[in-house]
């Protein structure tokens, strides 16, 4: 399957684009690894005719936002994440409108038609840096995450509008067990995803995005260390990193529910098929696509921005928000 694989991407002039959370054997295959900022960034930038997305529905549609002209295959469709799923396009609208003068900054784990409604998305790498340089008389709605959205109201010390969506990935590891884990291995590191909640949060020695926890347990001096996020990503801190122990912070039940279900729906004979039919692709209306595109495209600005460029960015944003249609236009 494998050689088919690499066969089709030839055949294709395919480019394969897998996150980190997924099983080892894809990562293994892939052509980019990353986190969600990472691939959204190489995403705009590949020369391939085909983009082959190992991840959420969320991810391909961002790649699909970001290339229009490329088609966009995704192992399968079920691949959902249960942030967006937490804040539907009609009740995202209705709360933006309720705080009319509030500046949408929005996790990028969130559908096409949420993200058409946001001023800014972010990542988890991206979100403090975007945050800072927003006007401090400004009022946030930040969703739908509502821990990244705690973890980034301590960093920044903004005030924000929490919208109350949680990775159930993130939101289920126990405190009281990576306690137990720490006292049976003194001297290892807890390091954690701001995904995770606020008493996970404050017993770790390093909070990070994927990437981010990638890079610091590279260059850390720590040997063994305690991962609060999604499993599949000591695959790749092992392969970085082959002297190091990594332990996956337990979660509060007997499930493995540090593992993503959804991220696991793709499996190599579904990445197979997939390139093999071409099918299943990813569709967005260009009206909704052009509307979903610009608030990403101001986070990739901002990422790298100086504060006269930000500021010009952050001057074409029409305040107070005034529904669908009246973002529609002015976007």
């Amino acid at each position: 399957m494998v050689r088919e694989i690499l066969r089709l991407k030839d055949e294709l002039h395919a480019v394969i684009l897998a996150h980190y959370y997924q099983d080892s054997i894809i990562q293994e295959i892939a052509d980019i690894r990353g986190d969600s900022f990472e691939l959204s960034r190489r995403a705009r930038d590949v020369d391939a005719e085909v983009i082959v997305f190992a991840g959420v529905h969320f991810m391909a549609e961002t790649a699909k936002i970001l290339n229009p002209g490329k088609t966009v295959l995704l192992p399968d469709m079920n691949a959902g994440c249960s942030l967006a799923e937490s804040a539907p396009a009609h009740l995202f609208e209705r709360y933006r409108a309720m705080h009319p003068d509030h500046l949408a900054v929005t996790y990028i784990n969130c559908t096409a038609e949420v993200k058409a409604l946001s001023d800014i998305i972010c990542t988890s790498s991206s979100a403090e840096s975007i945050i800072e340089k927003i006007p401090s008389d400004t009022p946030i709605l930040f969703s739908p995450d509502k821990n990244l959205g705690a973890y980034m109201r301590h960093k920044t010390g903004r005030p924000m509008l929490l919208w109350q969506g949680v990775c159930t990935v993130h939101e289920q590891f126990s405190a009281q067990r990576i306690q137990a884990l720490r006292q049976r291995w003194p001297g290892a590191e807890v390091i954690a995803h701001p995904e995770c909640e606020g008493v996970v949060l404050r017993m770790a020695d390093f909070i990070g995005s994927t990437s981010a926890l990638l890079r610091y347990v590279l260059e850390s001096d720590v040997r063994r260390f305690i991962v609060a996020t999604e499993a599949g990503i000591l695959y790749e801190m092992q392969k970085t990193a082959p002297e190091k122990e990594f332990i996956a912070a337990p979660p509060d039940n007997a499930c493995a529910c540090n593992i993503c279900d959804y991220m696991k729906v793709n499996t190599l004979e579904k990445l197979y098929l997939c390139m093999r039919n071409r099918s299943p692709e990813i569709h967005i209306d260009d009206a909704l696509r052009r509307r979903a595109l610009r608030p990403i495209e101001r986070m990739l600005e901002l990422a790298d921005a100086d504060e006269v460029s930000a500021a010009q960015i952050l001057s074409e944003i029409s305040l107070p928000y005034s529904g669908a249609q009246g973002k529609s236009a002015s976007l």
